[in-house]
């Protein structure tokens, strides 16, 4: 055991690794969760992990026993019914809610239970539909329903809780007031509020995206009118119902209805145990249950019904009410063994043992220094008695600053992460109010990211010099000191600055070979460079072929990534979601003028005639980063032939035009650019990709170093063509291609856009024709070529036509001409 795990120990010991429970931590995870091997899986908050024991028991349950659809008067019907209404029993037993005061049903998750709650509850024009900024996106979808019914609804923030000078117990509640949202004229503020009305107000016992953990007192302060507006508007009168998301909060502190009243609180199995999906449940106070209206009825929701007429008996029960159909009963007999793995460890065990980890987390996160004491980490949230948010759950949520202040991208926090075998998500986790309140977005910047194209689970991280997202960090039973010792040595190693970086904070370290300053002609003059290989890639992702010579057209290599593969619902396709396009092997032979395709899961191989057009007559339309191209495509053979290739449904599409012609950016030092005047067919940033041996060699010898540090890793030898290069040059030293502004190979010339930022498509390998996905060489990559987010290798070229003429019929590239940087 290291120092650090006994000093961790020394503080945590009593809480961390379930002391005197059935099992240890450690027993725990050698016995019910070895498929996770050295990986630090930390996105619970997301979806947590199934035991394996847990899995072996559902698979002998279902093996023993025949359960039938509970519909029917049966013995297999009735086995189910037991089963449901032990689940039942559970599920208020694990929320200690007395079964005569709530009810349990199930839904097909916690997302169909609010759905539930939104479009049955009793609004008018006179209800309010309440919530904290701080909820997922799938409460806020409640307010739908509301405003359809001429209901209003408006965020709040909890502000400060006042209380009672003798007593102690909360008084009342300050509050601020986000704007009233209405769809339609009436003037809500100016109608009699009467008694009558029922309203609304929803709130998370955990937020999903700080960890801040909610009161439950907030319950009593919403029934009592108790929420004191700062801005001294006047509550709405009426009834108030208030519901709780419990999805987050429900593994490890699920709300405690013996004490407070709630009257709809949602939870999700997956959540709580990782298995079974698709599966959630709505617990309803009876007084509640009794003012929600049904239109919709269903088989399992009606005593009786007449086809031809109006006529229709509903069933009395609340569960079977709001029940549609046939539940998913298989799903809810494996609870019993998820229940039991919690009930195992103890709910209050649990929330010790996750809380230790993440306050231990906390703490080191935010201890952390760049070597010029700037903070590495601004951690989002916080305990505060003022606001009812007394706990954090075990959720660690921040960002990453470099030296000079400037933020981390998460999405680039995310991909090293999972390079260095480390599961976590990053984003708004789908909780906007949330984000815009700690990021401190307002209205104008959202609006901004917007209109930028940034849209949930994009690359967009930050936009004009702000975070769009954070990095989340949580926790579950089975997480270890191991997995968070891990993490914290990713974050120190990827992302605190050494003194040796440079002075604008990035960690980029491209040349491996320090350079004599003498100046940038003479730096070339003793090197000579000539081109190595010429590739040419016909169609978008998959293989291309080498040529000793190949002429040049307006849009770079003649007939390069002039085609792509579309999914029938319109999606490009590639590597990345497809990684069995890189087995289509192709071939150009312009004498013949054919294209030649062969896959191995084809027998024959496809010939397609360059000169013809292809057989849909039909031109249309596509979108590819954010440009118009216009396409045709081929006949049902050819579509049929592609989709047995790649083992999906697809069709083949040809390049025709576009509009993507924009000027080229000024360049900033080493970095990426995405912009060009001339043509491009479907290349995702320019018309040529340059790699260096000798950079690729350098590369190897790094990837061999790492591989003799450690005796589990083997040698990896990397052939410069797994980067799919167009050219590739052979001389200098490595990584003098970065410096480059202007090159001439023969008597063309050439503008470098700067440097390709690769991405997981360069750890794919294929092995016997199969595709088979690495952690090399991107991770070594990340480790010296990280620059402003991005993982360098490599160079962008755009051709440039002699005096403008834009002539390239006649001009060729030839392997072994030499290369001049100019």
């Amino acid at each position: 055991m290291g120092a650090a795990k006994e000093e961790f120990l020394r503080e945590f010991g009593r809480d961390y690794g379930y002391p005197g429970g059935p099992k240890t931590i450690d027993e725990i995870r050698a016995t019910e969760f070895k498929r996770l091997g050295g990986m630090a899986y930390l996105d619970h908050a997301g979806a947590t992990l199934y035991s394996e024991l847990q899995m072996e028991s559902i698979f002998k349950d279902l093996t023993a026993n025949i359960y039938g659809n509970p519909h029917s008067q049966s013995d297999s019907s009735f086995a189910t019914s037991d089963i449901v209404r032990s689940a039942r029993q559970q599920v208020l037993d694990y929320l200690k809610a007395s079964p005569k005061d709530y009810k349990c049903i199930f839904s097909s998750g916690a997302t169909a239970a609010l759905k539930l709650v939104g479009e049955a509850f009793p609004w008018s024009h006179q209800s309010s539909f309440v919530y904290t900024m701080e909820n997922h996106n799938s409460v806020l979808g409640i307010r739908e329903y509301a405003l359809e019914q001429g209901a209003q609804a408006y965020a709040v923030n909890i502000e400060e809780a006042e209380h009672d000078t003798f007593t102690g117990n909360v008084a009342s509640v300050r509050a601020t007031k986000h704007q009233i949202l209405t769809r339609n004229e009436a003037k809500f503020l100016d109608k009699d509020h009467t008694g009558s009305a029922y309203n609304l107000f929803a709130f998370p016992s955990e937020c999903n995206f700080s960890g801040s953990k909610f009161s439950l007192e907030l319950v009593k302060i919403v029934k009592e009118d108790l929420i004191r507006y700062s801005d001294g508007s006047p509550s709405f009168k009426g009834c108030w119902k208030v519901l709780i998301d419990a999805a987050k909060g429900c593994a490890t502190d699920p709300p405690d209805l013996s004490k407070c009243n709630a009257d709809f609180v949602v939870i999700s199995f997956y959540k709580l145990f990782g298995y079974p999906t698709g599966l959630g449940a709505l617990i309803v106070h009876t007084d509640a249950a009794k003012l929600l209206k049904r239109t919709y009825f269903s088989g399992g929701t009606v005593a009786a019904s007449i086809a031809d007429i109006n006529y229709v008996k509903r069933r009395e029960g609340i569960e079977e009410l709001f029940e549609d159909g046939t539940i998913p009963f298989l799903s809810i007999a494996s609870l019993c063994h998820g229940f039991k793995v919690l009930n195992s460890l103890t709910i209050p065990a649990i929330s010790r043992h996750t809380s230790s980890l993440a306050t231990y987390l906390r703490d080191i996160l935010v201890a952390l220094r760049h070597p010029n004491g700037t903070s590495v980490c601004t951690i989002y949230g916080s305990r505060s008695s003022k606001t009812l948010c007394n706990e954090m759950g075990p959720v660690v949520s921040f960002n990453l600053r470099q030296p000079d202040g400037s933020w981390v991208g998460h999405r680039e926090v995310e991909k090293l992460a999972s390079l260095s075998g480390i599961q976590l998500r990053t984003g708004c986790f789908c909780n906007p109010g949330a984000c815009a309140k700690y990021l401190g977005l307002s209205h104008s910047d959202l609006a901004t990211n917007i209109a930028a194209g940034h849209v949930c689970w994009d690359d967009c991280d930050i936009i004009n010099g702000k975070p769009t997202g954070a990095v989340r960090v949580s926790l579950g039973y089975m997480s270890t000191y191991e997995d968070i010792k891990k993490f914290i040595d990713f974050v120190s190693t990827s992302f605190v600055s050494t003194r040796t970086h440079a002075s604008d904070g990035s960690q980029f370290c491209g040349r491996s070979i320090h350079f004599a300053d003498i100046g940038f002609e003479n730096r070339y003059s003793a090197s000579r460079f000539h081109l190595k290989s010429i590739t040419v890639y016909p169609i978008k992702s998959c293989a291309g072929f080498s040529m000793d010579r190949w002429p040049l057209s307006s849009g770079g290599l003649l007939h390069d990534r002039e085609w792509l593969l579309q999914s029938l619902t319109g999606e490009t396709l590639t590597q990345k979601k497809v990684p069995e396009m890189s087995l289509l092997r192709t071939y150009i032979d312009l004498s013949q003028g054919i294209l030649y395709i062969e896959s191995p899961r084809c027998k024959g191989r496809l010939q397609i005639t360059l000169n013809s057009s292809p057989c849909n007559d039909k031109r249309e339309q596509i979108s590819w980063h954010g440009q118009i191209y216009q396409v045709q495509g081929y006949n049902k053979e050819v579509d049929t032939w592609f989709s047995t290739a790649i083992g999906r449904p697809c069709t083949l599409l040809r390049h025709m035009s576009s509009s993507h012609c924009v000027s080229s950016c000024e360049r900033d030092g080493i970095g990426t650019c995405r912009e060009s005047r001339s043509r491009l067919n479907f290349p995702n940033e320019a018309q040529f990709l340059l790699i260096s041996e000798e950079s690729v060699s350098d590369l190897n010898n790094r990837l061999n170093s790492n591989a003799g540090k450690d005796v589990r890793r083997t040698s990896i030898q990397i052939n410069p063509m797994r980067f799919r290069p167009n050219l590739v040059i052979s001389g200098g030293r490595p990584y003098a291609e970065d410096e480059w502004r202007n090159i001439k190979i023969g008597n063309k010339y050439f503008r470098s856009l700067g440097g390709c930022n690769r991405c997981q498509m360069i750890n794919f390998v294929i092995d016997a024709e199969q595709v088979q996905k690495t952690n090399e060489p991107l991770a070594t990559l990340a480790s010296y070529r990280r620059v402003k987010g991005k993982i360098l290798f490599g160079v962008l070229l755009r051709y440039e036509s002699e005096a403008g003429e834009g002539k390239t019929d006649d001009l060729w590239l030839q392997v072994g001409e030499s290369i001049i940087p100019e």
